[in-house]
């Protein structure tokens, strides 16, 4: 069953008209209803196209948090083979919400490391809805240090609406761990990649995307709070999250512009979760292009680069 957000509602009411049509033709093999249904067909197409060529940014906030949307998991089922998982950051706990382990990318050897946010109610409660606490982000400073011991490249999926602020966390180290975690992204002497593949919320998110090439599917987002919380805090109140968004920045094709991103994904019409397949596959084509971009630099040229791309950050925005 296809899940609609509240601006597709229109396009819900079109498709579920075909459908009804088609229904009825199936219980009864007199009727020929097919030409109709294909008029609604294309009129639900075309409603489509020009939806999602005028997405507003709060409409691609919606669109990256769709439950439908592809996950981490499914990009190493999909686009990785001979996926060895990883667990335990060997000093409290496993954490869900952040796997990894090793894997191939076509015949190159790689770790991988993502956001999990879970598919249904028991996957999300049990991977934390993506919310990684401490021991999450000290798994992903483990595993870097394993690929920089072992030279492999790092590629991270990032999907989060933020690192888990809860009081164990807290107790934990939260911030502490955070800021370990960028640090170790940023010493490590190989290529680093990371993807946005939905959310990109805060420090729970650069903690694993300090990276040497950071792209962004066309939908997500990638803020340093959400929408919501920006609003709580500027104007009180939570439901001014569309202005909030607006003066935010926080879609792919503005921090592109900015030069906080180095490449934005194509989605298919309608958003990733439209055609998980297609989207998958554009995500392996890209991630194979920027790691033959940094084949045949050394430990230091790979480090110098990450550093001065992050001091850099910003001057683009700040001429403009």
């Amino acid at each position: 069953m296809t899940n609609y957000l509240d601006f597709e509602r229109p396009l819900a009411e079109i498709e579920g008209k075909a459908e009804e049509l088609r229904a009825m033709a199936r219980q009864s093999e007199e009727m020929d209803i097919e030409s109709e249904a294909a008029a609604l067909d294309k009129k639900a197409s075309d409603m489509l196209v020009d939806l999602y060529s005028k997405l507003t940014p709060w409409r691609k906030c919606q669109v990256a948090r769709h439950p439908d949307r592809p996950h981490c998991k499914d990009y190493i089922a999909e686009l990785f083979t001979e996926f060895t998982p990883l667990a335990g950051d060997r000093n409290f706990a496993e954490d869900l919400a952040i796997m990894g382990g090793l894997a191939r990318l076509g015949d190159r050897p790689v770790m991988v490391i993502g956001h999990e946010k879970g598919h249904d109610t028991k996957s999300r409660i049990e991977r934390n809805f993506g919310m990684a606490r401490p021991e999450g982000y000290r798994k992903a400073i483990r595993l870097m240090e394993l690929a920089d011991k072992f030279n492999l490249p790092v590629i991270s999926l990032v999907d989060t609406a933020g690192a888990y602020p809860g009081k164990g966390a807290e107790e934990r180290g939260q911030s502490e761990a955070i800021a370990r975690s960028t640090e170790k992204c940023l010493q490590i002497g190989v290529p680093m990649i990371s993807i946005v593949i939905g959310e990109g919320g805060s420090g729970g998110a650069v903690a694993i995307a300090a990276a040497n090439k950071v792209a962004m599917l066309e939908h997500s987002i990638y803020s340093v709070i959400s929408p919501e919380g920006c609003a709580s805090i500027l104007w009180k109140n939570a439901e001014k999250m569309r202005e909030a968004a607006e003066a935010m920045r926080l879609t792919a094709q503005d921090l592109h512009y900015l030069g906080v991103i180095e490449r934005v994904i194509s989605e298919p019409t309608g958003g990733a979760h439209r055609d998980r397949t297609a989207t998958m596959s554009s995500v392996g084509r890209a991630l194979e292009a920027m790691l033959a971009e940094m084949d045949g630099m050394d430990r230091k040229a790979l480090i110098d680069a990450r550093r001065k791309k992050f001091l850099d950050m910003g001057a683009r925005g700040l001429a403009a």
